[in-house]
């Protein structure tokens, strides 16, 4: 019985060794090429089979007033901590015992991008160790342009929607270096459920949510 243990603990500590050393050469390739797909992405054509719209963008190609309004919307402090925002995280934590269930995640941009690339969307604590090993890596082996850069790329819009290209033309026909502030704060509005705003895009709280996106954009840093 302890040979067996002790094997079933070798073998869950190398499966995590191995995830790891995926994780490390998946950054290091992803720092100068292309993000063509994600573990979310390939999730969400494995349920269905329908294809994936996502075409890439260089980050000097997507509007700046996307950049401001994501970074409104999602990660006021990006530019300035290192992958994990412990006020925030602190002010969730205390608004979900408040009401006694989950109802604040406090998540960075960096937290969601590695969560995107990597996993998938169900909670464990393997998978949050995990997340947060991988976003510790991110970054320190990227820049926060860089980060913001694949995490516009690959973030979810709408059903069978990825990246900000992709929703620039299904909502908006243009493409993403021609949204302005409107457009903008709209699809950084929509990012906490996608596939319902993407049917209810007059819906009381996405409009509340741009509104104050709008608000908040101007102020907002990005990294150069």
């Amino acid at each position: 019985m302890k040979a067996f243990i002790v094997r079933s603990l070798l073998i869950i500590v190398s499966i995590l060794i191995i995830i790891q050393l995926w994780i490390f050469s998946s950054l290091v390739y992803w720092r100068t090429h292309a993000v063509e797909t994600t573990m979310f992405m390939r999730w969400t054509y494995l349920s269905d089979f329908e294809p994936i719209k996502h075409q890439w963008r260089d980050y000097a190609d997507i509007s700046d007033n996307f950049k401001h309004a994501i970074v409104a919307a999602e990660d006021a402090k990006f530019v300035d901590h290192h992958g994990f925002d412990w006020d925030g995280i602190e002010g969730a934590l205390q608004r979900n015992l408040k009401k006694d269930k989950v109802v604040a995640g406090g998540s960075t941009i960096s937290q969601q991008l590695a969560k995107n690339l990597f996993f998938y969307n169900r909670r464990s604590l393997i998978r949050k160790g995990q997340e947060t090993i991988a976003t510790t890596m991110m970054e320190r082996m990227w820049t926060k342009r860089r980060i913001l850069e694949v995490y516009m790329n690959s973030v979810e819009f709408g059903d069978h929607i990825y990246g900000v290209e992709a929703a620039a033309q299904h909502y908006f026909g243009r493409s993403a270096n021609k949204l302005n502030q409107e457009q903008a704060a709209f699809l950084a509005a929509i990012l906490p459920n996608p596939k319902y705003y993407q049917d209810h895009q007059d819906d009381a709280k996405v409009q509340s949510r741009k509104r104050m996106i709008l608000k908040y954009m101007r102020y907002t840093r990005i990294p150069d």
